[in-house]
């Protein structure tokens, strides 16, 4: 029984062991030669954790984990062991202790190791502060001074009827309690399948959805003219919204994007990062044109210049809001912007798939709102087709469609 070490553990496989049966796998423990019950044990997957083996002073017999092998280094385990026997030897009880703390976890510190632990490393900035606001002004008011283990379905229940005014804000309050409910039971808090989050019923919502006119669109051209001509609006918050009708772009995309990920011999965009990952937008001849009109500032690399030097336009809104204003767009959103592009590449007769593949949807679901847009082109050739044949019944000239010639 040596030493553990690092060299020790990272050379001692998992070994298969033979019964008079069959081969039966079973852990194999690599004990420590100086502190008694300190061991490394070694499942059938290869996974290797450190624990204690230790009798509680009403000889309980407990075998706590430590901490998994790489996460923590052996000298660091090996510290934690002999706190824990010097615990043990004065009576106490490392692995209850673990426990209790566990149990009186409340949200309150749960959110914050919710975000330490899994929202700042996984999730986007952009989608931090949804998660920080929600938290902050409508779970934690309610739900954060309870312990964790004692959140019950109730509890969700009546926090999502309370919020029943503000639907949306509601559901989404009651998504970001599932994930850190998954969570809780995945670090021990909770036990497995508790969540309960689950089976209360989501609010149905209005989908937000807003395609422009062609002639709205032309007076939003007209007023995009006009804002540059008399430069009441920057060039470069011009040539944003130009791109964002032109490439069916979402917003932070265009107003992040960097000279370096423009690529006009190509005719497109090469992203290294977005909503759903890294993806290549490929452009019209027209947005080249904006793109090729827009003026490049020395020692800046984006593409959309703010007013700081050196970086770039931080928001949309504002502009937005006046242009919007002055083309006599009602309740029009930047966002819907994309939705229009979709709605003219559906009109078209385009497919679902070539349009979700345009807009960078990783989900047929989410391309599937345009769904009845497609049926639009389908309908006037119907339509035409009709009105052909009933001319030919009442015997009467009409349009005749063009037939494909047959070999």
């Amino acid at each position: 029984m040596p030493k553990l070490t690092k060299k020790l553990i990272d050379a001692t496989t998992h070994k298969e062991v033979k019964t008079a049966k069959d081969i039966t796998c079973i852990d194999t423990v690599l004990r420590d030669s100086e502190i008694k019950g300190f061991l490394c044990k070694i499942t059938p997957s290869g996974r290797k954790v450190y624990m204690l083996n230790y009798r509680t002073k009403d000889g309980r017999e407990r075998r706590p984990v430590i901490g998994k092998h790489g996460d923590i280094t052996c000298d660091q385990a090996r510290e934690i062991a002999k706190k824990w026997m010097l615990e043990v030897a004065n009576g106490g009880d490392p692995s209850g202790s673990r426990a209790s703390a566990k149990a009186e976890t409340t949200l309150n510190d749960f959110a914050e190791r919710y975000f330490t632990q899994y929202a700042n490393q996984r999730k986007k900035p952009s989608s931090l502060i949804p998660d920080r606001r929600n938290l902050d002004k409508h779970i934690l008011p309610r739900l954060g001074k309870m312990r964790v283990p004692s959140i019950t379905r109730q509890d969700i229940y009546d926090l999502h009827h309370h919020m029943r005014k503000t639907p949306g804000a509601a559901n989404r309050c009651i998504s970001l309690l599932s994930k850190m409910m998954n969570l809780a039971e995945k670090w021990g808090i909770r036990p497995d399948g508790s969540n309960p989050c689950r089976h209360v019923e989501r609010y149905p919502e209005r989908k937000l959805e807003r395609f422009l006119t062609l002639e709205e669109i032309s007076r939003l051209g007209e007023t995009l003219r006009d804002a540059e001509i008399k430069r009441t609006e920057t060039p470069y918050a011009v040539a944003a919204l130009r791109l964002l009708m032109l490439t069916g772009c979402r917003h932070s995309e265009i107003l992040l994007l960097e000279w370096d990920h423009v690529d006009l011999e190509q005719n497109c965009l090469r992203l290294p990062d977005s909503k759903t990952g890294a993806k290549v937008v490929y452009i019209p001849p027209a947005a080249v044109d904006v793109l090729e009109n827009i003026k490049r500032v020395k020692d800046n690399p984006h593409v959309i210049v703010g007013h700081i030097e050196g970086h770039r336009l931080i928001n949309l809104s504002k502009p937005w809001k006046r242009i919007s204003t002055a083309a006599k767009l009602a309740d029009c959103r930047i966002h819907d912007l994309r939705h229009t592009y979709a709605s003219v590449a559906a009109a078209g007769g385009m497919s679902l798939h070539m349009i979700g593949s345009l807009l960078g949807h990783c989900q047929p679901a989410t391309t599937a709102r345009y769904a009845h847009l497609i049926g639009d082109p389908m309908r006037q050739a119907a339509a035409k087709v009709g009105d052909t044949i009933s001319a030919a019944l009442q015997g009467t000239k009409a349009e005749v469609i063009p037939m494909h010639k047959t070999k």
